[in-house]
């Protein structure tokens, strides 16, 4: 029975659509020092970064991703694009302890149904996962922050109770994930372990010949074409994977599943070690199995602590090791596969043997899941060096981070921004304070300019949707009378040189706005504003811009609220014939379909009524609170922060019974809240 419980409680999954979930929430915070567990602890498993491009789901049982059930994403690039990258990670450590064999290993592809076998990682009383930022308009900020966004959590091998096969080794890892919101390294997440050795039941023996390594099952497939959880096995089974040694790296691609719908890839690198030898050069071992397989002589899954030390250590099988012609063929033939990469044994700087001893060594590697687009527009079913060029540019800039202390150059600060909605009309106001940040390697206030960026109408709807990709630039101004740049000046773009424009409840001051006229009414669209510097010769960087992802404003464009007797109320599109072109397509195409009430006043009750007479759904409109979440359309095609204009609001042609409304003319009234006043209005659906 715990067996059953602790498969429940700590979200492991079958592979094929079956996902088992307890969402606990906690309170403490982590503490490098936390006791030795006995029994299982407080598993979590919602936390997601999402400052960049990537959006991958870090635990804190030693698992990374989650399976593509569920909303939450699992390894997702581009950010809400529906193209999933990982299915599930884990992290594998072995070494030799007392003269026998032992392996640690956090995700397994195991035949035990209850995945009570492989994952053997525990968290500690009362642990959760710590979130910081270094960003200072983060709630998450503070000075002791890598990134952007960081995760910190610890867990242990020493829990065996409700686990089969478990023999502890007796550490405990603590993990720091770093991921960076800038143009240029938005792409990839740093996996940071640091594993101590804690001792188990007494035993505080060295643990040496100490191999560790990263396991994963990487996926990548379009769910919003081919959703994970129906699929069945045949969903893991298109994947082509590659291995660079020379980059310490292997990676992912979709070689026949949705090709034109994820064109990415996905890679994992080994960004470095410590201790380690200086007489040697760090690299990397590579191995891969089918999944479950037991009979493949060579890609067979290890089904023991040795054969799982064997494959740390390099070895396909006894004597094989991974070549050429190998990589070739699993590049180019897509199969249902896992991987590992993997680091050892680890030396001292001397090149002697290094062994973990109780409560006095650390031992860290840094591994980084790294996304990419396919260079070019060659099919996306083939893998060249052309085609991964973007992936190695991303990968270099994860390593350069590394070997930076996980500092990176930096743009000026994120302008800060507003966007105020008219009819037709979007105007976008934002601060200075891009003017003033100073650069973390130079030293130096190197602002330039401003760059306003803009989606196009309806650009949200494709399948394989990439925001970054879809801001279009509207303007671009920068300083005059200097060596860089067109020198345009930001005369156009200034709004008072004396007095900023101020806004009831903002203590932000705002000398800058842009207006967008002939907008579209009833389109979301996504405006950023960003700011560049003059970039720094000496560091061999260019011109860097703050995140376009980071400052984005998603609005519907739209009517304000009429709170006047004399406005009429209506209802666009009117006749609605099949679908809108804002509606979207695929399978979910019934429940995306979506008109809009316009000319609202602030407070109202929308009612529907069929033309018999039967009430079809009432719809309860506040200007200061609605933005659309109550319809599926919003839930597929925006985040949560989109803003409407005030006096319009949507509705999915859905009844209060649940029922996709029929063909037909449809009476409405609209209840104003504040004066009782009711208005009436017809409109006819046409399927």
């Amino acid at each position: 029975m715990y067996h059953f419980y602790r498969t429940f409680k700590k979200f492991h999954f079958l592979k094929g659509g079956i996902v088992i979930a307890s969402l606990i929430f906690l309170i403490s915070i982590i503490s490098a020092s936390s006791p030795v567990p006995t029994n299982i602890q407080d598993d979590i498993n919602t936390k997601f970064t999402n400052v960049g491009n990537i959006q991958m789901t870090v635990t804190n049982y030693g698992t990374i991703g989650k399976g593509y059930c569920g909303t939450q994403p699992s390894c997702m690039y581009p950010a809400n694009s529906g193209i999933e990258n990982l299915w599930l990670g884990g992290l594998w450590f072995g070494g030799i302890k007392n003269g026998t064999i032992y392996v640690t290993t956090g995700a397994l592809d195991v035949s035990n149904p209850f995945k009570t076998e492989g994952f053997e990682f525990s968290n500690g009383p009362g642990s959760t996962i710590l979130e910081r930022s270094s960003l200072i308009t983060s709630p998450f900020y503070s000075p002791q922050a890598i990134s952007h966004q960081d995760f910190v959590c610890e867990f242990f091998d020493t829990v065996t109770t409700g686990m089969q096969n478990h023999s502890p080794l007796g550490i405990k890892v603590l993990l720091q994930t770093y991921t960076y919101n800038l143009n240029f390294a938005n792409y990839f997440v740093i996996l940071n372990y640091k594993v101590v050795n804690v001792g188990y039941n007494g035993d505080k023996s060295d643990i040496d010949s100490i191999y560790v390594g990263l396991w994963k099952d990487c996926v990548v497939r379009n769910i919003n074409v081919t959703p994970g959880c129906s699929a069945g096995t045949s969903f893991y089974s298109k994947d082509g994977t590659g291995y660079v040694d020379s980059l310490r790296m292997e990676y992912t691609y979709d070689n026949n599943g949705d090709p034109g719908f994820t064109d990415n890839y996905c890679g994992v690198k080994l960004l470095g070690v410590t201790p380690k030898s200086t007489l040697e050069t760090v690299h990397s071992k590579f191995t891969i199995w089918q999944f479950k397989n037991t009979s493949d002589p060579v890609y067979f899954s290890p089904q023991d602590d040795g054969q799982r030390y064997s494959k740390l250590k390099g070895f396909l099988a006894p004597g094989v090791v991974i070549d050429t012609n190998r990589i070739n063929y699993l590049r180019l033939n897509p199969a249902n596969r896992v991987t590992l990469i993997s680091y050892g044994p680890f030396k001292k700087q001397d090149g002697s043997p290094f062994a973990l001893r109780y409560s006095q060594d650390t031992l860290n590697i840094v591994f980084a899941v790294v996304c990419a687009k396919k260079n070019g527009t060659d099919p996306a079913r083939y893998d060249t060096d052309f085609q991964r060029e973007i992936l190695y540019k991303n990968a270099g800039w994860a390593q350069r981070s590394y070997d930076n202390g996980y500092k990176l150059p930096a743009p000026p600060d994120i302008p800060v921004t507003r966007a105020e909605i008219n009819e037709k009309k979007v105007t976008l106001w934002w601060s200075n304070n891009s003017e003033y940040s100073v650069d973390p390697i130079s030293g130096k206030q190197d602002f330039e300019g401003y760059r306003i960026y803009r989606t196009n109408a309806g650009a949200d709807l494709t399948q394989n949707f990439n925001l970054q990709d879809a801001l279009k630039l509207s303007g671009d101004f920068d300083s005059c009378c200097n060596a860089y740049g067109n020198n345009t000046g930001l005369k156009f773009i200034k709004y008072n040189d004396v007095t900023p424009m101020t806004f009831p409840g903002d203590t932000n001051k705002y000398w800058y706005k842009f207006d967008f006229p002939n907008q579209l009414n009833g389109f979301q669209y996504i405006y950023s504003v960003t700011a560049y510097d003059k970039g720094d010769p000496t560091q061999g960087v260019e011109s860097l811009e703050s995140s376009l992802l980071a400052n984005t404003k998603r609005v519907i464009v739209g009517t304000p609220p009429k709170d006047n007797s004399s406005v009429d109320i209506g209802v666009y599109p009117n006749p609605y014939y099949g679908s809108a072109y804002w509606d979207g397509s695929g399978s979910q195409k019934e429940v995306l379909r979506k008109i809009y009430f316009f000319n609202l006043p602030s407070s109202c009750d929308i009612t529907i009524w069929s033309l018999s007479g039967d009430l079809v759904q009432i719809l309860h409109h506040d200007a200061s609170t609605y933005n659309g979440n109550d319809i599926q359309w919003f839930k597929t095609y925006s985040d949560g922060t989109q803003k409407f204009a005030g006096g319009e609001h949507a509705w999915d042609l859905i009844s209060k019974d649940q029922q996709s409304v029929a063909t037909g003319l449809y009476l409405f009234t609209v209840k104003d809240n504040k004066t009782g006043e009711i208005k009436k209005g017809k409109f006819l659906i046409v399927k």
